[in-house]
């Protein structure tokens, strides 16, 4: 009997020290870091007539599969991707693109409500805008002891009708920003704001393209752009 009490002490000691050991490794490990989108300044207000009282509806955006992940992306030279463990995301890309949008395209203009999907299915609005986000990365100079890049975001557009699903147009904003630092995760994430800022307005520019609509007039009213 104490031969046995004896052996199970010895065992669990090693046990006790190696999950000490354990404990005080993880303690100095690095902590994850968080970012937000949405938080860049929201652009002046501008009256255009056209925009006047007008409701969109922002679907959720399709991103490229590399792009959905909650890492920050760093593109290295023209085919390697890396991505930032300890830098993330606080919430689904898609969901803070979108949240951004909506926040900056209702700040610029006299638009009565933006709202990001989800929304519930009797919902109606005078235009749905779809997003395709193929690009939403910095870019790291593929040269040896160079530490610049540069921010870039690119996404195709669609804005349609509800009533009827018909495009009444087509774009996509390449949106480049030069003297990013390699390794500023912070500056990348404010430099990609800037570029949804630079996003919503065309957004927004577009739409003030659209004749104006007589009161109680509906989108499937606007001649869908064919380009």
């Amino acid at each position: 009997m104490r031969y046995s009490m004896r052996m199970r002490t010895l065992l669990v000691l090693p046990a006790l020290v190696g999950a000490s050991a354990c404990f005080h490794l993880s303690r100095g490990a690095a902590v994850p870091q968080q970012y937000v989108l949405g938080a860049g300044p929201v652009p002046a207000t501008t009256q255009s007539p056209p925009v006047q009282g007008v409701t969109v509806g922002l679907r959720r955006p399709q991103l490229e599969r590399y792009l959905d992940t909650p890492l920050l992306v760093i593109r290295k030279g023209p085919r390697e991707i890396t991505f930032s463990e300890f830098h993330r995301w606080a919430e689904p890309l898609a969901s803070g693109i979108n949240s951004a949008v909506a926040r900056y395209m209702a700040g610029q203009a006299p638009i009565r409500a933006v709202a990001a999907a989800p929304w519930s299915a009797n919902e109606r609005y005078d235009y749905l805008i779809q997003l395709h986000v193929l690009r939403f990365e910095g870019e790291q100079a593929d040269i040896p002891l160079v530490s610049s890049g540069e921010v870039h975001l690119l996404a195709a557009w669609e804005i349609i009708s509800q009533d009827d699903g018909a495009v009444l147009a087509r774009g996509t904003t390449d949106y480049r920003k030069g003297g990013w630092r390699a390794g500023d995760h912070e500056g990348l994430v404010a430099q990609l704001d800037d570029g949804l800022i630079a996003l919503s307005k065309a957004l927004v520019a577009r739409i003030a393209e659209f004749p104006v609509r007589p009161p109680g007039s509906d989108s499937s009213r606007v001649r869908p752009d064919r380009r």
